[in-house]
């Protein structure tokens, strides 16, 4: 895969609320069923974890948050936040 920004892929950010005591299955979710995933963490502040993917130049950042993020039983909401550059 190519990871660079500026290069083959695009990459997202994706900040997410999850169900009370819902985070730790909520992560495994997202590594175990969305292959466009590169890493996700625990947060602490309005929001329980971060996820980092990486999408083709024609994938439709909406359609894929709505379609494959927000599918994923246990998320309450998301904030997501699409980059330009990697320095």
């Amino acid at each position: 895969m190519d990871t660079e920004v500026g290069g083959k892929m695009k990459v997202i950010f994706v900040q997410v609320k999850c169900a009370t005591g819902q985070a730790y299955d909520v992560a495994n979710d997202i590594v175990d069923n969305i292959e466009q995933t590169s890493e996700v963490f625990s947060t602490s502040g309005q929001y329980d974890l971060i996820a980092k993917f990486y999408l083709k130049p024609e994938q439709d950042v909406g359609h894929f948050v709505q379609d494959r993020v927000h599918g994923l039983s246990g998320i309450r909401d998301t904030f997501t936040t699409i980059t330009f550059k990697a320095f």
